[in-house]
C-alpha cells in the first residue's frame, strides 16, 4: 500500500480556510511561521497532490524540491495514486480534496493553532476515521 499522508493546520474551532486561503495567512507569530516551515520540510523530497487552491498558494520555491500536482475532487483518487509508485505521497487542499481522498490516507498530521477568528472552511474528524480501507 502507497504511503499517502495529509498535514494541515486547523485553529482552536477546527478552522481551516477563510475566502481560499488560510485564515492566519501572514501571520508572523513564531507558531504559525513554524507551521509553515514545517509543512514544507516534510513534504520536501514527496509529492504534493494538491487542489486548485491550495496548488496556486504554493510558492515557486517549493517546486524545487518536490512534485507538485494539481488534483480535483471528481477525479479518481486512486488513478492519480497509482501514478506515484513508491513514493510518499501528500494530500494537500481543502474539504472537498480531503474528502475524496480521506479512505486512502494512512496518517495524519494535524496541527492545532492558537486561532480563534472567522473560516469558512471547516475540518471534519469523519476523514480520520475513513483511512485506511474503513470508508
Amino acid at each position: 500500500m502507497a504511503d499517502i499522508r495529509a498535514m494541515c493546520a486547523v485553529g482552536l474551532s477546527g478552522q481551516l480556510g477563510l475566502r481560499g486561503s488560510l485564515p492566519w495567512e501572514g501571520r508572523t507569530e513564531p507558531e504559525f511561521v513554524a507551521d509553515v516551515a514545517r509543512f514544507f520540510d516534510a513534504t520536501r523530497g514527496h509529492v504534493l497532490l494538491a487542489g486548485p487552491a491550495t496548488k496556486a498558494s504554493i510558492p515557486d520555491f517549493a517546486y524545487r524540491d518536490r512534485t507538485i500536482v494539481e488534483i480535483r475532487s471528481t477525479e479518481d483518487p486512486e488513478a492519480m495514486i497509482a501514478a506515484f509508485p513508491g513514493r510518499v505521497i501528500y494530500i494537500g487542499g481543502g474539504p472537498a480534496v480531503w474528502a475524496s481522498y480521506a479512505h486512502l490516507i494512512r496518517h495524519w498530521d494535524v496541527t492545532r493553532l492558537p486561532y480563534d477568528g472567522e473560516a469558512d472552511r471547516w475540518f471534519d474528524p469523519a476523514w480520520l476515521t475513513t483511512g485506511m480501507g474503513n470508508g
